[in-house]
């Protein structure tokens, strides 16, 4: 038997035929490989042209619709007049008409000039003393004068009525004691609220009261005595410093006295 390798002819006929096959096989598949790419290709520029379609589609502004052709029409209320109001007329009644209930008195009306005396003076008014001495301190108001005990300058805001040590002491006006003290330099002191904005101060008295605080007493009772209790004006002769105030404020004693 020969071997397939014992005839040259035969064995360059079989690799001729074998290289022809191998250029064939490789023909066809890069003419596949290239139609399958250029398909692809195709297929990419048709997907991005149909997007740009779409996305011009959406952007376009429709400005071709039909105008209507229906008229427009405004509507407008009509106007509504609301007459004025008249104001009933008013009937007037004569003065003779009016008729006044003598049985139903017709209250007047009170100035108020007239209000009561008592809120501005005081009510039965009494002297402090039985026996009124001499004024030997006068009431100074807002004015300076020197005190003959410390030698200073200063008011005096009271008045001094010369009496003898012992001389019986009264209020001067119906009130309660608002105060009884014994002060270091004005001496044993009563204070007598009489509720109508007027105060007195009865200074300089006796250590042997008759009030004590919260006492109600009427125009002459008896408070004390003169005494010399006062250090403030021990260098004046024996008497009875009396001060008075209304609303607050210091008056003159011995003008309101003599009212």
């Amino acid at each position: 038997m020969k071997k397939f390798s014992d005839n040259p002819k035969g064995a360059k006929g079989f690799y001729a035929a074998l290289g022809i096959s191998a250029v064939m096989i490789g023909s066809a598949c890069f003419f596949a490989y290239n139609q399958g790419e250029q398909l692809t290709n195709d297929m990419s520029a048709k997907q991005i042209e149909t997007e740009k379609a779409s996305e011009a589609a959406v952007d376009k502004k429709i400005n071709d619709l039909p105008k209507g052709t229906s008229p427009a029409y405004r509507v407008t209320a009509p106007k509504i007049t609301v007459p004025a109001a008249t104001a009933p007329p008013v009937e007037t009644i004569p003065a003779e008409a009016i008729i006044i209930d003598p049985a139903e008195p017709v209250a007047e009306e009170i100035p108020e000039d007239s209000a009561p005396a008592a809120a501005n003076k005081l009510e039965n008014l009494k002297m402090p003393l039985s026996e009124m001495g001499d004024v030997i301190g006068i009431f100074s108001g807002s004015e300076l004068v020197k005190n003959p005990t410390t030698g200073s300058w200063q008011t005096h805001n009271g008045s001094d009525i010369a009496a003898e040590v012992g001389a019986e002491v009264y209020a001067v006006s119906n009130g309660e004691v608002a105060e009884v003290v014994k002060d270091s330099i004005w001496g044993v002191t009563v204070v007598i609220d009489h509720h109508n904005g007027y105060t007195t101060r009865y200074c300089g008295l006796s250590d042997g009261l008759s009030v004590q605080q919260g006492d109600m007493l009427v125009s002459g009772d008896l408070i004390g005595t003169v005494g010399d209790t006062a250090d403030i004006e021990s260098a004046l002769e024996p008497h009875l410093h009396i001060e008075m105030l209304h609303n607050g404020s210091y008056i003159d004693p011995i003008a309101e006295l003599n009212k």
